[in-house]
């Protein structure tokens, strides 16, 4: 048998009320107290097997470590460098005697920012080095 218009939307709002009140009710008898504070880290120390250090030291922090100190050539480089900052200074001060404000503005943002990345790339790696004076022990040492 058919129902009506008006019964199908009252047995639709029916099943959104019952479905909104299956969804409510767990919520409203949740422990609502606060979990005690850790004792200790939040993070477990991570072990790795002799091969995996030796892939970490042999191959991954070498390759960060010439990564950071490409990425800080690049920046501190001239203006024929791409993606120097003295690169895009130099572009904007183009596009600015060209007109093109808002191109020049757009530029030299990405040089300000370019810039502070500066710092970053020595805090990363300061890290890599610490590490690898820390765990990697030259060959042939143990």
């Amino acid at each position: 048998m058919r129902g009506t218009t008006w019964t199908r939307r009252l047995a639709m709002a029916g099943s959104g009320v019952a479905a909104g009140l299956l969804v409510v009710t767990p919520l409203a008898s949740a422990d609502t107290s606060a979990p005690p504070a850790p004792s200790s880290p939040a993070v477990a120390p991570i072990t790795l097997s002799p091969q995996e250090s030796q892939q970490v030291c042999g191959e991954w922090v070498p390759k960060l470590q010439k990564r950071a100190q490409n990425l800080t050539d690049r920046i501190n480089g001239g203006a024929e460098v791409a993606g120097s900052v003295a690169n895009l200074k130099a572009r904007s001060a183009d596009q600015r005697a060209k007109g093109h404000t808002a191109a020049a503005d757009r530029l030299q943002k990405r040089a300000d920012k370019r810039q502070g990345r500066i710092s970053q790339l020595a805090d990363a790696k300061k890290k890599l080095d610490d590490f690898a004076t820390a765990h990697c022990k030259p060959a042939g040492t143990k």
